[in-house]
């Protein structure tokens, strides 16, 4: 997902995606322990979006409150 997509949403959006992602790198792991994960690539883009959000979320916290 790429920056401009994440700046779009709520903060409502972004905790849901928060969520969904989370999840995923949950069953990743899983899958990664049982050697059943097929697409390594996918742990690190599921690490560095959470990443993202994260940081847009607290953007958009912290604009909040200077308002």
């Amino acid at each position: 997902m790429k920056l401009e997509d994440i700046r779009k949403f709520t903060l409502d959006q972004l905790e849901d995606e928060l969520i969904k992602l989370k999840r995923e790198q949950f069953n990743l792991r899983f899958q990664k322990a049982s050697s059943q994960l097929n697409n390594t690539a996918r742990v690190r883009d599921v690490r560095r979006t959470i990443a993202r959000i994260k940081t847009v979320e607290r953007e958009k916290r912290v604009a909040e409150a200077q308002s």
